[in-house]
This record gives structure tokens, C-alpha cells and sequence, in this order.
């Protein structure tokens, strides 16, 4: 029988005490077990465009500026502090579990023009968030990707110094927005490291930290991260994170069209989602496969509808 650790999980604004969330434990031959400390659990949240008329491609999973607002509204009347992404990272790293029960994450992929949008109503709030860019489709990049109709809604290049100014944390996204574990070695690789680089010249600083396309990784694309020199990768997987969490599949939840403001409520409450899985299910390790051996057979690489193709 596997052992269990208890996570507790605080209800900001509410007269019902901290909750301890039941998770499943190590299993035999590791060190932790019941007498492992509590690990507060941390909503790590993912948008992708704040727009009532987004491009086709991304409307599932876009909000409106209202509805974005209410979303923030949420997190001030709870009395949360917004991290970025390697504020959790730092956080996490000094055992500061106090910061961790009360705080959020708020992630932003892809670099759509309408973060313009977005970033007044985090400004005014008092909020901070991480913004991972697909460098090679925004307007005016270095090497860009042949994609003209994307290309039109991203942000312009020359905005990303002007962002990193208005202190939102910039992370990288790979250069074309693949599925990077469809890829080759090589070509992954090249993915990781050139996005870097050219993020790290737009804004004259390091960057730390990488988001997957399309949430996709495997071990081998993690390992891949590992030695481009990140320190830290998000996933999706729609559940809580923790400081335990894989510091390179980070758990993100996913904001949805279709997300209501109550279930975003739910995840800053650290009750509404799952806490992170110690494993990946195997049903997403049966996808990854199959996806995979798609790519081989078609020589070309795994991507979203709408999103630049390419080879493996």
C-alpha cells in the first residue's frame, strides 16, 4: 500500500479552516512519508488571448477583457500576491511556504498583440505575470517563421524590450511553436537554444524559464531544457502546482473560453483542481506516442490547426 502525504490548502476570505488535501505518496524506498511536512498548493494560471474577437485558431481558449478583469478581481479581493514565474521558483527555493498559501501565478503563452490588452488591467491591480513568446511569429522578429496570417495578431519585437521595462517577466516558448517531443533531437534542440537566445538579445537579460507548445514534453524534451541552460519548464496537466512539483513540467490550468469566474475562484481557493501528479497518466504517455509516430511516418512535426508546419 503506497503511503500518503497531507497538503493543506488555505480558503482566503472564508471562516472554514485550512484544508489538508489527502495526496498519493511516495511510493516504497523513498524517504518522504505521513510525517513529510505540509506542501501549500499554488494555482499556476495559463491564458492565451484576453479578446472578445480573437483569431480563429486560439478562440477556445481566449476571454473577454471583462471577463479577464473578473478573473483579477478574484485574486485582489482574496488578498493574493501574483508571482511570476521565477518569483514561485525563488519562493519555493527558500522554504517560504507563508508566500506559497497565498499567492498566484498568472501565465500568458504564445504572444498575442492583445497582451496589450491584458497588461493594464494586471497594471492597475497591482499584478505581475509571465509572458512565454513563440519568438520566430511575432511582427518583425529575427528569422521569423513564413506565417503571415498568424504573424499579423502577435506582438511586434520591438515591444519585448518595452514589456521586460514594465516588469513583465519574459520567458521563452521555442522559435516556431511545434510539438517539440515530435521532433528530432536536433531539431528540438535548436528550438530551445534559438529562442533563447534571441529573447535574451530583444531584452538584454537571461532567460530562465521555458513554456512547452501545446503543453507537450517528454522526458527526453525535459532533459533537452535541462542542458539549454533553463531553469524551470511549465506544462499544462490542469492541476495545482507545489514546491514539490517537476521544476521542469510545471502544472499550469488551462483558461478556457468556456472556464466559468467560479472555477477560477474554485483554483484560487486551492480547492477546485486536482493537487500535481507524481506521474504522467498513461494515457498521456499513449498520445505522446502515437503522436510521434505520426510525425515519423508523415516527416513532419506535430502542430495545432492554424499554427506554421514543419519538418522533424
Amino acid at each position: 500500500m503506497r503511503e500518503a502525504i497531507w497538503h493543506r490548502a488555505s480558503i482566503s476570505g472564508s471562516t472554514v479552516p485550512p484544508i489538508w488535501r489527502r495526496l498519493p505518496g511516495p511510493r516504497r524506498g523513498t524517504t518522504a512519508g505521513l510525517d513529510s511536512p505540509a506542501v501549500p498548493l499554488v494555482p499556476i494560471l495559463l491564458y492565451h488571448s484576453v479578446s472578445s474577437a480573437p483569431p480563429s485558431m486560439i478562440a477556445p481558449f481566449a476571454v473577454d477583457r471583462q471577463t479577464f478583469g473578473d478573473h483579477l478581481d478574484l485574486v485582489v479581493e482574496r488578498g493574493l500576491t501574483s508571482l511570476t514565474v521565477t518569483g514561485f521558483l525563488d519562493a519555493a527555493d527558500r522554504g517560504d511556504r507563508e508566500l506559497l498559501e497565498r499567492c498566484v501565478v498568472i501565465t500568458f503563452d504564445d504572444g498575442f498583440a492583445d497582451f496589450d490588452d491584458a497588461l493594464p488591467a494586471l497594471s492597475t491591480r497591482g499584478l505581475r505575470a509571465t509572458l512565454y513568446v513563440a519568438t520566430g511569429l511575432l511582427r518583425g522578429a529575427p528569422a521569423a517563421v513564413d506565417a503571415p496570417a498568424l504573424s499579423a495578431e502577435m506582438l511586434a519585437w520591438s515591444r519585448l524590450r518595452e514589456l521586460h521595462a514594465e516588469g513583465v517577466e519574459l520567458g521563452a516558448h521555442s522559435h516556431s511553436h511545434p510539438q517539440l517531443d515530435t521532433l528530432s533531437t536536433s531539431r528540438a534542440r535548436d528550438e530551445l537554444s534559438l529562442s533563447r537566445r534571441l529573447l535574451e538579445d530583444a531584452v538584454g537579460m537571461e532567460v530562465k524559464t521555458f513554456a512547452y507548445p501545446n503543453g507537450y514534453s517528454s522526458p527526453r524534451v525535459r532533459t533537452l531544457v535541462r542542458e539549454a541552460g533553463y531553469r524551470a519548464a511549465c506544462g499544462v496537466k490542469n492541476t495545482l502546482s507545489s514546491e514539490r512539483d517537476d521544476r521542469f513540467a510545471l502544472a499550469r490550468l488551462m483558461i478556457r473560453s468556456s472556464t466559468s469566474t467560479a472555477e477560477v475562484a474554485g483554483w484560487l481557493d486551492r480547492s477546485g483542481a486536482p493537487p500535481p501528479r507524481a506521474r504522467e497518466r498513461a494515457r498521456t504517455r499513449a498520445w505522446r506516442t502515437y503522436r510521434r509516430a505520426r510525425a515519423v511516418v508523415t516527416r513532419r512535426a506535430g502542430t495545432a490547426p492554424g499554427w506554421p508546419a514543419s519538418h522533424v
